[in-house]
């Protein structure tokens, strides 16, 4: 698969659920969050599915 830009799921709500150990906003891991900037594209689609896998299984707040 072709390294091209994934873009960051950050939606500028960055407040960490505890309970989950996830961003609010993004669901994105705290792990996540701190290696996006470190991993190539393929990693950060895997990081991008993830967390739209916690926003769809994510109890309504």
């Amino acid at each position: 698969m072709s390294e091209t830009w994934v873009e960051s799921p950050c939606i500028g709500v960055c407040e960490l659920d505890l309970d989950r150990d996830w961003c609010k906003g993004c669901f994105r891991t705290r792990d996540e969050v701190a290696r996006w900037g470190m991993v190539g594209a393929a990693e950060r689609r895997d990081i991008v599915e993830n967390a739209n896998r916690r926003r769809a299984d994510a109890p309504p707040n």
